[in-house]
């Protein structure tokens, strides 16, 4: 099992002038932040949290310097990753709010002082949604959707001290789990090997995590969302059960049946500090009331154990699961290695032990449940909030929201649309959007399907699944996809599955490993995923590399200084230093 530090292989397509305009506008940011020797040798590369605690109390840095340093990081190779969408403006004031709050009262949280990354589907208050649709930007010709309130999980990480440095890309209406080359804002690069997928539609949030943009970031599941960008990069994922965070203010695709919040982390433990900020019950969002008693009563880190896998017994990936499926030959042999890794930390497995069960008849039987319910677009569009102009022409013309998206000549809905097929599918739910629509037949055979998920864990008496994450090695970014080992089964069901670093391919690609369980076992997979990577310590840090000193970058840094495509504050307390304009 190769474990070395990849390296990166050369840019995969030429560059065009559209991409080279798109790392113009970045470059923006370089001109904007001047840092402080503090800055410099602050070394933030694969920092935790815990590092920054310790930081903090040590008086070794600020939280003004810890965002600095990630802003200095950011502005030498986010154009040559396309990480980002937007930038915050007010992170600066953020951060020296913070520091004056931790010098009189001290921390609110672990995650005082923390930067923290948004995926791009996630509201956060005075930046545009854009959900990765041109027609929801101005940048890209469309009109911005500017929402007056965070979502539930953006507030939470603020209020727990966690300073947001932007928002990261994603494909258009995170329709791909594979890249977000559909985005209005174009590709995001994998920071192991920019050839490569960096997976979806989570990528933006993966490659910054991955790319120490920032220590954690916020991603979102309906299909693979979580987990393909976190076996593609190296990171720690976690799928949550459905109705344990709040995804109020997301853009939704499944929001009444599979849509869930988690967090992509470098390690174990910072993942469960986020979850542990991000998760419970919240009037925004009625479906996490099904977390009340369901959550750990000391919190995500408390089951955190380098012997958690020991005696616990865990089923293998195999035909039973889905026989349409085979594992690459690398892929088979990647895992076998990290089965060993697990049998080595004390752990029992059990073959295929799906194999003659109902488990995959009944998946290919689900009914059909569309994703795009127009209920819960409508409702993600009117909790922008009044002044959103699309909420402006509804009220004024008494309609729903998603009819004044079409009134402003603006639909996703309509034919050639990413959600052409909704008003065929729900046609009385589409007229009046203010009704859910009915998929209880869908419900009925969920339960079914998880009723028989359950029966195989306690016929064998198993504590959870271990699968590779990907049925084959990375693919090419320009024509590959990512062929999850379990994607649709998982999120159907609504149970958790976490996502850790398994090694590396021999090309220096990432290989994923997964550990699946029953609804409300968040605690323990991260128990077992802690263990996992205690035991292995297989992650390597990835090698970024530079946007080429051979582009002729002066006048069109200055051109996109004025033009200014993302909103970004100095990221530096010296008064000599400049603020753009937002």
């Amino acid at each position: 099992m190769n474990t070395s530090n990849p390296s990166n292989r050369t840019l995969p397509v030429p560059w065009s002038s559209t991409r080279l305009r798109r790392t113009m506008r970045a470059l923006a940011c370089n001109a904007a932040l001047c840092a402080t020797p503090a800055t410099q040798a602050l070394d933030i590369v694969d920092i935790t949290i815990a590092d920054i605690q310790a930081g903090l109390a040590s008086g070794s840095f600020s939280a003004v310097e810890l965002l600095n340093a990630h802003m200095a990081r950011i502005n030498t190779y986010e154009p040559y990753y396309n990480a980002f969408t937007y930038f915050s403006p007010t992170a600066m004031d953020e951060a020296m709010a913070l520091d004056l709050e931790y010098a009189t009262t001290g921390p609110r949280s672990p995650l005082h002082g923390v930067p923290v990354v948004i995926k791009e589907a996630m509201d956060v208050k005075g930046l545009p949604s854009t959900a990765g649709y041109g027609a929801f930007s101005s940048l890209a010709g469309g009109i911005d959707l500017i929402p007056e309130t965070d979502a539930p999980v953006v507030a939470r990480l603020r209020d727990a001290g966690a300073i947001i440095i932007g928002k990261t890309n994603i494909p258009e209406f995170s329709r791909s789990g594979s890249h977000a080359n559909t985005s209005w804002d174009g590709p995001t690069f994998n920071a192991y090997d920019r050839s490569l997928l960096p997976g979806g539609s989570s990528a933006g949030t993966a490659t910054a995590v991955a790319g120490s943009f920032a220590v954690i970031g916020t991603a979102e599941e309906t299909g693979g969302s979580i987990q393909n960008p976190a076996g593609a990069q190296s990171l720690v994922g976690l799928k949550t059960t459905f109705g344990l965070v709040p995804n109020a203010g997301v853009a939704p695709l499944a929001g009444a049946n599979r849509d869930v919040v988690g967090p992509h982390a470098r390690t174990v433990t910072d993942a469960a500090l986020m979850l542990d900020a991000m998760a419970g019950y919240t009037l925004a969002d009625e479906k996490t009331y099904a977390s009340v008693g369901n959550m750990p009563k000391d919190g995500y880190t408390s089951l955190l154990s380098e012997t958690a896998l020991e005696g616990k017994r865990f089923g293998l990936w195999g035909p039973g699961w889905n026989a349409g499926d085979e594992l690459a030959p690398e892929t088979l042999a990647m895992y076998q290695d990290a089965q060993a890794m697990l049998i080595g930390q004390g752990a029992e497995l059990v073959d295929d032990p799906f194999s003659g069960s109902n488990f995959a008849s009944l998946f290919s039987a689900l009914p059909s449940a569309n994703g795009a319910d127009p209920y819960y677009f409508e409702k993600w569009l009117e909790r922008m909030g009044p002044s959103m102009i699309v909420n402006q022409v509804a009220a004024a013309n008494g309609t729903s929201s998603i009819a004044a998206l079409e009134t402003l000549g603006i639909s996703p809905f309509a034919p050639g649309e990413s959600f052409a097929s909704t008003p065929g599918n729900f046609p009385d739910e589409f007229a009046d959007p203010d009704s859910p629509a009915n998929i209880e037949a869908y419900f009925a055979a969920r339960v079914e399907m998880l009723a028989e998920f359950n029966r195989v864990l306690d016929e064998y008496d198993l504590d959870g699944l271990f699968f590779p994450q990907a049925l084959t090695p990375l693919e090419d970014l320009e024509t590959g996809r990512i062929r999850g080992t379990t994607v649709s089964e998982i999120n159907h069901l609504g149970v958790p599955v976490l996502t850790v670093s398994g090694g590396y391919y021999e090309d220096g690609s990432p290989f994923g490993v997964l550990f699946v369980g029953d609804m409300w076992s968040d605690a323990e997979l991260l128990g077992y995923g802690f263990d996992w990577e205690q035991a292995t310590m297989l992650r390597a840090t990835p090698a970024l590399v530079p946007l080429p000193a051979s582009l002729p970058l002066l006048g069109a840094a200055g051109l996109w200084l004025v033009r200014r495509r993302r909103p970004l504050r100095d990221a530096a307390p010296q008064p000599q230093l400049r603020a753009v304009a937002a």
